[in-house]
């Protein structure tokens, strides 16, 4: 240790450019982001955007050479949705972030073509993009959904099957459009999946971002929202239901960086089965030029079975005094006895009580996606999950 009068000598150095990400940041806005794989190190899992993901399990994805070639998937039709691939100089890739991490970035790296899906028109429409048939080849893709100003639209991202897939959704909102955006995670058991939505949302425009992940292996993904315009609005939904051995990840980030922003984040999850393991992690930050920002963010953890571990993390830095409110709110734990009781005492078996738990528990994102069919849907796929493994404290 040094005592105060021993001399000391201060030498001012740069952070080598391949450095840069591993060094620790006041700011989360301020984290370092390139499109080039090169320009990360090499990742061990002590990093702060690292420390909770099986590293190991994503090494290929992570690390690896990927297969950017556009792949194979089904569109259903409705007026005023399309996709095409366009190429890498499209000058809309890009236009809504950047990667922070080294996967994120190997994807850029990796991929041909973007999939642009282009949405039109101010009536309300529905579609679903759906992937199936990617295969256990270590994939990097790309994906640009832009909506046009005033449009309105519904967009179900539906991914099941194999996969060992690393990708960037960007989703680029014009001004005054509404857009609800489902991604829904039903892979087979050993598919690993690491993707980073960047969103940016421009003046009066509204994104409703639901993701909901039942199947996978590992999955992480991180939804990144700029709130850019004046007045936009940001709600961020997500339910999630670990089995034994998986891993299901989430890391979060909203930025108010315009005045008079709106954001709401509320993440739901369930873990039954040993090694189950989810993670959430929420960034929210308001810049000094958002004033009258109004947002709230919280995540609710239900283990149901020992040997499951839920990590919880909400993050909040506020840059400006002229605010209408910022909270957040993290809960882990276990079932309500008061809740057993109550339901038992009417007559309900113990174990059907812990199902009518779960299901409400969960519902409560479901019923806010706003397709009565994919809603439906997805009932009874928790449904399935809760008849895989009997539930039990």
């Amino acid at each position: 240790m040094t005592s105060a009068s021993t001399p000391t000598k201060t030498i001012e150095t740069e952070t080598p450019r391949h450095l840069r990400s591993a060094v620790p940041v006041q700011t989360r806005s301020d984290r370092f982001k390139s499109t080039t794989v090169s320009d990360f190190p090499a990742v061990t899992g002590r990093e702060v955007d690292w420390k909770y993901t099986p590293v190991g399990r994503l090494a290929e994805l992570i690390s690896g050479d990927l297969d950017g070639s556009p792949y194979a998937f089904d569109l259903t039709e409705a007026a005023g949705i399309s996709a095409s691939w366009v190429d890498r100089d499209d000058p809309r890739i890009g236009s809504a972030g950047k990667p922070e991490d080294r996967a994120s970035a190997n994807a850029w790296s990796a991929f041909e073509k973007a999939l642009l899906i282009s949405i039109t028109g101010d009536d309300t429409k529905e579609a679903t993009l759906t992937r199936s048939v990617l295969g256990a080849t270590a994939r990097g893709a790309h994906t640009v959904i832009e909506t046009a100003p005033n449009s309105h639209a519904t967009l179900i991202l539906q991914n099941t099957g194999a996969a060992h897939l690393t990708e960037n959704v960007e989703i680029v909102l014009g001004d005054a459009s509404q857009l609800t955006l489902v991604t829904v995670q039903e892979w087979d058991d050993d598919a690993l999946h690491a993707a980073t939505h960047f969103a940016t949302i421009g003046r009066d425009a509204k994104l409703k971002h639901v993701a909901v992940t039942l199947g996978g292996g590992v999955v992480r993904l991180n939804p990144a929202v700029r709130l850019a315009g004046t007045r936009s609005d940001a709600e961020l939904l997500g339910a999630y239901f670990a089995d034994a051995g998986q891993h299901l990840e989430q890391q979060v980030y909203v930025f108010h960086e315009a005045a008079e922003t709106r954001s709401r984040v509320t993440y739901k999850g369930a873990l039954q089965g040993a090694g189950a393991r989810t993670v959430w992690i929420g960034d929210v930050l308001i810049g000094p030029g958002a004033v009258g920002t109004d947002t709230y963010e919280q995540n609710r953890n239900l283990v149901l079975t020992d040997g499951a571990r839920a990590d919880s993390v909400p993050n909040l830095e506020i840059e400006t005094g002229d605010i209408v409110g910022a909270g957040h709110a993290s809960a882990t734990g276990r079932f309500d006895d008061e809740q057993l009781f109550y339901l038992q005492s009417r007559g309900i078996t113990e174990d059907e009580a812990r199902r009518l738990v779960v299901r409400g528990f969960l519902s409560e994102i479901v019923q806010q996606i706003g397709s009565p069919a994919l809603q439906e849907r997805l009932q009874a796929a928790i449904e399935a999950e809760l008849d895989a493994v009997a539930v039990a404290v």
